[in-house]
């Protein structure tokens, strides 16, 4: 997507059309060190089959450009695809991280499918992560903001010139994540987002899905907090918190849960992996009738 500059990193970006998911691969230019950010599990839900493809294009690439990957990010808990994480540190070894919170939304969703195995404390993932702590990537380094209201465990993970928001931010103009899912908050995701707006106006800005709105032909997943702050149909410049979270919240009245938000929780509370096989030998995801 993105070619670096001298102390910048670079930032390839695979589309996967079935879940409108931006998932990044980023690197080091200096030492070839990478990230995997938000990484896709492909899943039918005709047939309850998984498929590797979206995940195996990825190794195919830090293969190809001769990276060492060092971690697995996820910017919160997905509700709209189930991620490749697990599958991933199986192939590489790279441990998977997560904000700290995780633990609240494990809280909320392991009874809801009667996920025993699922002790809430975070101990699925390798390393939970707080405002203000790094990461290392070479040269560079993994700053993390704890970007709450979307998920109470939505992180964003700045490098270098670069950063990575999760669901907190669309393009600017498709607007702002929805904050209406247990522990969501509109007032949080609007302190967020101006947290996230308050970085250097040429800060580089990749979301985490596309969805085409009216008036755009090409998907897009690149911006800045320069074009967020002008042009952000829902909190550009201006906008007062009343008036954000009046208007989020009545979107958020309008929206339906999203297709695949049963099968990705369960598995995404686990970093990814599927439940525990039954006596049978089989696995299963579980739809809990009349629960949401």
């Amino acid at each position: 997507m993105s070619a670096a500059t001298a102390n910048a990193p670079h930032v390839e970006g695979f589309f996967d059309p079935a879940t409108f998911t931006a998932t990044y691969v980023v690197h080091d230019p200096a030492t070839r060190r990478a990230a995997i950010i938000d990484p896709v599990l492909d899943y039918s839900p005709r047939n309850a089959r998984t498929s590797t493809k979206s995940a195996d294009a990825l190794l195919a690439y830090v293969a190809r450009e001769g990276l060492t990957l060092d971690w697995l990010l996820e910017t919160h808990a997905h509700a709209d695809h189930l991620s490749a994480a697990h599958y991933l540190r199986e192939q590489t070894g790279a441990p998977i991280v997560i904000g700290r919170h995780i633990t609240a939304v494990q809280k909320a969703f392991a009874p809801l499918f009667g996920a025993d195995d699922v002790t809430p404390d975070g101990s699925q993932f390798d390393r939970l992560i707080d405002e203000g702590e790094e990461l290392p990537l070479g040269t560079l380094a993994i700053r993390v903001m704890h970007t709450p209201g979307h998920t109470p465990a939505c992180v964003t993970y700045l490098i270098g010139d670069a950063a990575f928001v999760g669901d907190t931010l669309f393009m600017p103009d498709y607007g702002t994540a929805r904050s209406d899912f247990p522990g969501g908050s509109a007032h949080a995701l609007y302190a967020s987002i101006r947290k996230i707006l308050a970085l250097p106006a040429e800060t580089r800005m990749f979301v985490g899905h596309d969805y085409l709105p009216a008036g755009r032909s090409d998907y897009a997943f690149e911006t800045s907090v320069a074009e967020q702050n002008a042009d952000n149909v829902h909190i550009h410049a201006g906008v007062s918190e009343a008036d954000f979270v009046a208007q989020r919240e009545a979107r958020n009245a309008l929206l339906e849960a999203p297709a695949l938000i049963l099968p990705s929780l369960q598995v995404n509370i686990r970093a990814g992996a599927m439940p525990p096989a039954e006596a049978n030998g089989k696995t299963y995801l579980k739809l809990p009738v009349n629960a949401l």
